[in-house]
């Protein structure tokens, strides 16, 4: 999942999908290094990441850190040149490589914030690990957690209070890694974290073993046993303390802890532990169930705004209801829950279970999530709150590019994917006109891809068979375009006729309409050229006024003078 969208702070540069220009009608130039970044290429592609297992040191007082990681790997391809592709960001720098954990590779190259390690030769559908020793001083998170990087906070005591928020900007920047989305550990990941003994560690998965060590220090190792974004392998550290409970899941048990300051686990307590497991239950409704019962779900003090970390969610909300106390749906609606909470934990599902090969196909992660906001309101206060919830965030689209970055090149798109996206979404639902079968489409998602890394394609077509209807315009629209379709109207026949068509869209656009006024239902198919349907009462006359329409569909919509 990607970093959380805040209005208030824009991003200035502006990089647009391959189909459009940029505002200033000039294309984004991109570089080797950023093809290095964010492409599968040929010495990444010989070879599939089964687990992680990460050992690694912070030191407080100078802001570095040392460790390694053991990466066991498959050779799913002939790899010609013998090399593998390892990310690791600068200033950081690897100290020593070791195959099979006995030879030494001594044959390295870097390339900016690549580095390429020549290996012996290697057998078609082998395994085999690389442990990687590294040290430095990794990147300092300043504004955490847009900028990215290692953060080195101070609580409220002025003790030490570390951890890492680093989507987009890639796990390399503090360990070495494969930093591709498209390519999770398999087999999962292991954390240890060796600090002074007066601070705990949290991490994700479950705590596998805490080990007293010489010199005042101790070791815990944390572990998962699912797939897992690098971006999302953290740990926490600090002076925390444990709220160890459980839900009864679709599946079971779930183990529940939420993690806090040691002063404020009673706000932990009263203010996160309601939310959480009202989050379950109506998520669990509309997705299926929790993707992770076997590392169980965590929610974890952090001291920015938060992050999707798998199984260990990062909290930094302040204890209050909305964002940060604001409602980003300018409704009063968005005050009724707290905002990270429920948007963080709705990443469990997308972002973390099903994720995006490409970060250009964020949406996935980001515009699914942003919607179980308005359903997660729904099931608690009713679908015209969430419907309500669903119009005032629109006011946070900009339309300032596409939704889509370039492919290949570690690029996204606009942050339209969280707002407009989900009014993609909303648009679908009401095309639908079935919310039974919209829940059955979000829990056949949620199971046809679980654990996978996905395109935008195959989520498109996805729905595409599923519902029987061709959405492929809507989402070339939504997704890859910055033009707002039009909805044109107007009547003919003494009022008897209604005649309609979209412009300000991509060629063949077709969207169905269907209108509901309580009992009253209207529907009809525009497209870019001009069609009619008689409109037999008064009722169904008003429901084609244009206010009504925008209230239902996320499009703009207008009285025109007839032919």
């Amino acid at each position: 999942m990607k970093k959380l969208f805040i209005l208030f702070i824009l991003i200035s540069f502006c990089a647009h999908h391959s189909k459009a220009q940029l505002l200033s009608g000039k294309e984004k130039i991109f570089t080797h290094a950023d093809t290095l970044r964010g492409s599968n290429g040929p010495d990444r592609i010989w070879w599939d990441v089964q687990r992680y297992d990460i050992t690694f040191q912070p030191n407080y007082a100078d802001k570095t850190i040392e460790g390694n990681n053991m990466i066991t790997y498959k050779v799913i391809q002939e790899n010609p040149s013998n090399e593998m592709q390892i990310d690791l960001q600068k200033p950081m720098e690897i100290d020593s490589i070791f195959f099979n954990g006995l030879q030494r590779l001594t044959k390295i190259r870097r390339d900016g914030n690549a580095y390429f390690i020549k290996l012996p030769q290697e057998s078609l559908n082998s395994i085999n690990t690389i442990t990687i020793y590294y040290h430095g001083a990794p990147r300092e998170a300043v504004h955490a957690p847009w900028d990215g990087g290692f953060i080195w906070a101070k609580d409220s005591l002025g003790r030490p209070w570390m951890t890492v928020a680093c989507q987009g900007l890639g796990a390399s920047v503090w360990y070495p890694c494969k930093d591709y989305q498209g390519d999770e550990p398999d087999l999962g990941a292991s954390l240890t974290t060796i600090v002074s003994d007066t601070l705990r560690v949290v991490g994700n998965g479950r705590l596998v073993v805490k080990k007293e060590l010489p010199h005042h220090l101790v070791s815990y190792k944390w572990a998962v046993k699912n797939p897992i974004n690098n971006y999302d392998i953290v740990p926490y550290i600090g002076k925390y303390k444990a709220i160890d409970t459980c839900y009864n899941g679709l599946k079971g048990k779930l183990s529940v802890t939420l993690w806090a300051l040691d002063y404020d686990i009673k706000k932990m307590r009263n203010h996160c532990e309601p939310d959480v497991f009202k989050m379950l239950k109506a998520l669990e409704y509309w997705y299926g169930p929790y993707p992770f019962y076997e590392d169980g779900y965590q929610l974890v003090e952090a001291s920015h705004l938060g992050m999707e970390h798998q199984s260990a969610i990062a909290y930094g909300n302040h204890f209050k209801n909305g964002y940060l106390g604001r409602d980003l749906s300018h409704t009063g609606i968005g005050l009724k829950f707290d905002f990270i909470v429920i948007h963080e934990s709705g990443h469990e599902w997308f972002g973390n279970s099903i994720t995006s090969k490409d970060i250009a196909d964020m949406w996935i992660h980001e515009s699914f999530t942003n919607y179980c906001e308005a359903l997660f309101v729904e099931y608690y206060w009713g679908k015209k709150e969430a419907q309500d919830y669903v119009y005032g965030i629109r006011q946070n689209i900009t339309n300032d590019k596409p939704i889509i970055g370039h492919y290949g090149v570690n690029d996204e798109g606009s942050e339209d994917m969280y707002y407009k996206g989900a009014n993609m979404i909303n648009n679908i639902r009401h095309s639908i006109n079935n919310d039974k079968v919209f829940r059955d489409l979000l829990h056949g998602i949620c199971k046809t891809f679980y654990h996978q890394t996905v395109t935008s394609k195959q989520i498109e077509d996805y729905i595409n068979e599923f519902t029987g209807i061709d959405f492929s315009k809507v989402f070339q629209q939504y997704l890859t375009t910055t033009q707002i379709p039009v909805l044109e109207l107007y009547f003919s026949d003494n009022n008897e006729t209604i005649n309609y068509r979209y412009t300000n869209c991509v060629a063949g656009f077709h969207m169905p309409i269907v209108l509901h006024d309580g009992s009253h239902e209207f529907k009809f198919l525009p497209s870019t050229e001009w069609q009619s349907k008689s409109v037999k009462t008064a009722i169904e006359a008003n429901m084609l006024n244009p206010i009504s329409i925008e209230g239902q569909y996320y499009l703009s919509c207008k009285m025109v003078q007839g032919e």
